[in-house]
């Protein structure tokens, strides 16, 4: 079973990915694109721009197609159009809808984790705290847009689990 996790920055997928790693040992963890793409030596902008979220995106695809069967993603490429949408409002989405459309449908289950109305991760101004929330809406949208299912999960760490742990068993 192939699994992503989605959200905007700062709502705990990587530490909810890592967990459920956790209790999915025979998963593999993918981590975030960036952060991979980042150790190899790729140069992101200082301010990120639609063009980095794009090439975080085609990683992200590649991640997908080269994944085993057991497989957990932290993000996956709804998330990146979302930024790449943000940060640029002529991003070119029927053409990378298509693009992504193939990898989305051999993702099993998508968990959204959106931003909660009391907030568990506090965001500063450098983190970009309008983004954040652009992106969170935007997210919301290309569920709508792609007809996903998704499992929302909400609360602390060990609600979020097991929530997840009783919807996919």
């Amino acid at each position: 079973m192939r699994i992503a996790i989605l959200g905007a920055h700062l709502v705990g997928k990587t530490t909810l990915a890592e967990k459920l790693q956790e209790s999915f040992s025979n998963y593999e963890l993918y981590p975030e694109p960036y952060f991979e793409m980042q150790e190899m030596g790729f140069a992101f902008s200082e301010t990120p721009t639609a063009d980095d979220y794009m090439s975080q995106l085609d990683y992200s695809l590649k991640q997908i197609l080269r994944s085993d069967k057991n497989a957990i993603f932290d993000r996956c490429p709804l998330d990146l159009l979302a930024y790449a949408l943000a940060v640029d409002d002529s991003v070119n989405f029927q053409s990378v809808f298509n693009k992504i459309q193939d990898a989305i449908n051999k993702i099993d289950v998508f968990v959204f984790v959106p931003i909660e109305d009391r907030d568990r991760i506090s965001c500063s101004d450098s983190n970009l705290p309008e983004l954040r929330y652009y992106v969170n809406d935007i997210i919301i949208e290309l569920i709508n847009d792609f007809d996903l299912k998704v499992i929302e999960v909400k609360g602390d760490l060990s609600q979020r689990l097991n929530k997840i742990e009783n919807r996919i068993k």
